[in-house]
């Protein structure tokens, strides 16, 4: 679901104004006067450069007015550091003073120390701001920056760890979708998208060189994956006259509007030469220089067999899932969530034993229109979730050429000066029933992504939060918010429900539907806790296929080619899972330790208010600052 740098805190100069007019207005007060009548007519000027004062004070020669301006300028430069994400953040950078960089996708880097010592660089210097003296969110933002720098600098050499390359969330699978998606807002928006096509070949070539370094010290992938890599890009590749990006390069250009036809029809034939002639056949180089690097990827594992991989590990558990704990702990949590919600599964058929039979039958909601879905949970949601004012949305399809290899759905997120669209992707080549389809429109819209991202924006954050983000809160946040879902998804398996639709099998009782719901979150629950301990077996402890398997056949999955495709999965993309299930587990606990601590002052709308204010932050921040008013 998809899903990336300088001040001090003092400015003597500043201080040397704000004396002096300190010291003008003094002169004002003690100014002889004539009369009462003069002295009636300074006083109020007194007072307004008296708290004219004070204002200036607090606002502009601050240590709050300081700390805005380091993150305003940290914004900019990492914001215009790359055009992809700059348009991807600011529809129309240039009303907000920011001029738009050389129209290409950049490079990856094949050394890590300069931006190991910028991050320790910007660490220090976020040092020197004085806490006391800022404000809440303020203090916020500047524990979120150290934590984000402390962190990424801590990577070090295991930097070739990471994998840009990967069959399920690879660059070369996101990266077509993310230019179909490019917004034309103006004129030069279409230039820039043509020029970022034409740097496709620059920008792969820089991803060899990596993943040669990488097969150098014995990182590179497994063949396996290697083999998956190369057939997503042949089917990309597979026919140039028909690609998908021609077709919605067309639609855009029409929907854009500001075109005549005449000119439409020559960037139609410009943008298919660029494909045949750059996209094309860099997708293919990179298949071929993959190619070369065949038989050097020896390690079938988890990064436990790699040396740093432990460590790589952890750093992936802070700086992308956001929590900052022992392994061992972070297992000893999982497992008693997988004991409690199978001890609840075991409760509920006991106390409702026709569940089973209704599990068999495959009981299922009525059929419903996703946009249906979209605005029945935004209506569903207002019992538990604070209310915003109606958001405009966009259901899509994946393109049938890249169904095979993109998640079943996903949410884009929209530009920050704009907030539109907020567009929805759903996969139609991945059939999912009624009840599956329900709930992931609550992970992706309400009260799940799209509803998270558009109540965050409207708290007009610092303009820095909106370029480090972190999936453990987001993907964490979304599947939280899964099982309220499923609660509200029980009114449709119920005989008494009054929307008007039937039901599959209207036999259910209103209570039998709420525990049918639950039984079925459970199991999606136990499932990702399930996959979530092989995680880490895999990757951290080192488990082999033959131990992932014997783990897996505790829980009744004993297919060996379903095991299979379980490991080969979590080998290629470490700490995944967890995103999703550690950041659920972590809203979870806070919301008990929340319940516990305000007792009959507990309100689960608030509580999501405070959580849904503060955005997303690693989660000792966002423990942090629950009780803060920001």
């Amino acid at each position: 679901m998809p899903d990336t740098t300088r001040f001090t805190a003092s400015n003597p100069r500043k201080h040397s104004i704000f004396q002096s007019f300190i010291a003008k207005i003094k002169s004002k007060t003690l100014h002889p006067a004539t009369g009462p009548k003069a002295i009636r007519f300074l006083l109020p000027v007194f007072l307004i450069l008296y708290f004219s004062a004070s204002w200036l004070s607090s606002h502009v020669f601050s240590e709050n007015a300081r700390f805005e301006k380091f993150t305003e300028t940290l914004f900019e430069k990492e914001v215009s550091g790359n055009a992809l994400n700059l348009h991807y953040s600011l529809a129309y950078p240039e009303k907000q003073g920011i001029s738009r960089p050389r129209a290409a996708l950049g490079t990856i880097s094949t050394d890590n120390q300069k931006t190991t010592a910028a991050c320790q660089k910007y660490e220090e210097k976020l040092k020197t701001f004085c806490t006391q003296k800022l404000s809440a969110s303020n203090r916020l933002t500047l524990d979120l920056l150290l934590l984000y720098y402390h962190t990424e600098a801590s990577l070090g050499d295991n930097y070739l760890l990471e994998e840009p390359l990967g069959p399920s969330l690879g660059i070369q699978a996101q990266l077509p979708v993310l230019l179909a998606e490019y917004a034309f807002y103006d004129n030069q928006d279409i230039t820039d998208y043509l020029n970022l096509l034409c740097s496709t070949g620059e920008y792969f070539q820089s991803i060899l060189e990596f993943e040669q370094k990488k097969s150098a010290a014995g990182l590179f992938m497994y063949d396996e994956t290697l083999d998956r890599i190369q057939a997503q890009c042949r089917a990309f590749i597979q026919d140039p006259d028909s690609n998908y990006m021609q077709e919605i390069f067309s639609q855009k250009l029409k929907d854009y509007g500001h075109l005549s036809s005449r000119d439409q029809e020559q960037l139609i034939r410009t943008h298919k030469q660029i494909l045949r002639e750059k996209v094309l056949p860099a997708y293919q180089k990179l298949i071929d220089g993959l190619e070369q690097l065949r038989g050097t990827g020896r390690n079938t594992g988890g990064l436990a067999d790699f040396s740093g991989g432990k460590e790589y590990y952890q750093y992936l558990l802070q700086s992308q899932v956001g929590i900052y704990q022992p392994v061992e702990k972070l297992e000893k949590r999982l497992t008693q969530q997988l004991l409690a919600d199978s001890d609840e599964i075991s409760s509920l058929l006991k106390k409702y034993p026709k569940l089973l039979s209704y599990l068999e039958q495959k009981t299922d909601l009525p059929d419903m229109e996703p946009v249906q879905i979209m605005k029945t949970l935004e209506q569903n949601i207002q019992q538990d979730f604070p209310t915003i004012s109606s958001v405009d949305f966009e259901i899509r399809s994946v393109h049938k050429s890249m169904e095979e290899f993109l998640s079943p759905a996903f949410y884009l997120t929209p530009p920050m000066d704009t907030g539109t669209p907020n567009v929805i992707y759903i996969n139609q080549g991945r059939p999912v029933s009624n009840l599956e389809l329900f709930t992931t429109l609550s992970h992706e819209g309400f009260p799940g992504h799209l509803y998270q991202t558009v109540y965050f924006g409207r708290q007009n954050p610092s303009h820095i939060r909106y370029l480090i983000d972190y999936s453990g809160y987001v993907e964490g946040w979304a599947t939280y918010v899964e099982s309220y879902a499923y609660d509200y998804a029980a009114e449709f398996l119920s005989s008494n429900t009054k929307t008007g639709t039937t039901a599959s099998d209207p036999s259910l009782s209103p209570q039998e539907a709420a525990a049918y719901t639950r039984l079925a979150w459970l199991n999606r629950s136990v499932n990702l806790c399930i996959y979530s301990l092989l995680d880490v077996g895999i990757h951290y402890r080192g488990w082999t296929p033959s131990q992932a398997a014997r783990f897996l056949g505790l829980f009744g999955i004993r297919d060996a080619s379903v095991t299979a495709e379980i490991y080969r999965y979590i080998t290629e993309t470490p700490a995944n899972y967890l995103k999703y299930y550690a950041g659920y587990l972590n809203f979870l606990d806070l919301r008990e330790e929340q319940q516990s601590l305000l007792g009959q002052d507990f309100s689960l709308k608030d509580f999501h208010r405070q959580v849904l204010a503060i955005g997303p932050v690693q989660f000792p921040v966002l423990q942090k600052y629950i009780n803060e008013k920001l």
